[in-house]
């Protein structure tokens, strides 16, 4: 509410500061909040303390939420799925053996019965959102990568935890980690989103801007895949052809790039499957590989930038990447996806494995 308030909150700093530091009367302090305590220049107001926070968990990893063995014994007491559990609400990595999921959307998904979308902070995100739509220091790029399932680089030490100053894009998306929009990787220093949950959030907040071929991706995504499903060629490469998007890491010179609005398109995707991308299969690696969660066919997408869509079909047979997907070849889907750089046309081919 006093965000630029600056004054005011270096008052109570001081306050707080004069109040518990090396006095006799104070044994031990414990406080709580969101972002750890706000820093000028690289030092903390409060450097009488021990911080603890998602960038940092220390010694209190497995505290930071619940447990994979934790959610396993309430998935059992409950009879519920917990398949379904972590793909929702699982994915904030404290160390490289402890991940940690959200406690409150747990106990949410347990009480109703029924997973779904529990996040309720979406006033800091639309404050976040001035500065990703401007795409303030290449941030809007960085947004569509992390959709995309790409891990991000992000320096974190600039923050200086509070929700106005930002001086790069790595200071938001330094906030992000904090308010658990996006899991943090310690030993690589990347973020990421981390589950199903946030990217439902990312995907509402982003259909309420003006990322018009994001966006629209979003919004067509459904149908996309039903047509992929019905074998529909041309319903799916005009779909991707609507949402084939125009920022700007993504000047469509590439696989890699083309595979950016591919895994935008195909969000929806995530509801029904597993998404690998460049799987090792066969004699090579698939581009990317939709291992179903339910009862739908099981798809292999590669991808062609520039050459013919009948050149990836072939590429698919000729090096059996069918070959890792076995159990699932009575409900295969071969999927081609070219883009003609001449015509900027898309084109699809889809097959059944028979």
């Amino acid at each position: 509410e006093y965000a630029q308030d600056k004054e005011s909150q270096k008052i109570y700093l001081d306050f707080l500061r004069n109040l518990l530091k090396d006095k006799p009367y104070i044994e031990l302090a414990y406080m709580t909040g969101i972002l750890p305590i706000k820093k000028y220049g690289t030092h903390s107001a409060l450097n009488m303390f021990e911080e603890i926070s998602m960038i940092d968990p220390g010694l209190l990893s497995e505290f930071m939420g619940f447990t994979e063995t934790e959610v396993q014994n309430l998935c059992i007491q409950y009879n519920i799925s917990f398949d379904e559990m972590k793909q929702w609400y699982d994915g904030y990595h404290m160390t490289n053996d402890i991940s940690t999921f959200s406690p409150r959307s747990v106990v949410s998904s347990i009480v109703r019965k029924q997973f779904g979308n529990y996040w309720t902070s979406t006033e800091t995100y639309e404050a976040l959102q001035v500065y990703i739509d401007m795409n303030f220091d290449g941030l809007k790029d960085n947004i569509v990568q992390l959709l995309a399932e790409e891990n991000i680089p992000v320096q974190t030490t600039s923050f200086q935890n509070d929700m106005t100053t930002f001086k790069s894009k790595d200071d938001v998306l330094t906030l992000l980690i904090h308010l658990g929009y996006l899991g943090y990787n310690g030993s690589l220093h990347t973020c990421f989103i981390p589950n199903k949950e946030v990217v439902d959030s990312f995907v509402n907040s982003i259909r309420s801007s003006n990322w018009h071929e994001t966006t629209r991706a979003l919004l067509n995504s459904r149908e996309l895949l039903q047509a992929t499903w019905n074998k529909d060629e041309e319903a799916v490469a005009r779909y991707i052809e609507e949402g084939h998007l125009d920022t700007a890491i993504l000047t469509y010179n590439n696989e890699n790039a083309l595979s950016y609005t591919i895994a935008i398109a195909y969000i929806t995707a995530r509801n029904h499957y597993t998404i690998i991308r460049e799987m090792p299969s066969g004699k090579g690696f698939a581009d990317m590989v939709f291992i179903p969660i339910d009862n739908k066919p099981a798809m292999i997408i590669e991808l062609k930038w520039d050459q013919k869509v009948k050149t990836a079909i072939d590429q698919i047979k000729e090096k059996n990447y069918p070959q890792g997907l076995k159990k699932y070849q009575d409900n295969l889907l071969l999927v081609a996806i070219s883009y003609d750089k001449e015509t900027k046309k898309h084109h699809c081919k889809i097959e059944q494995l028979t």
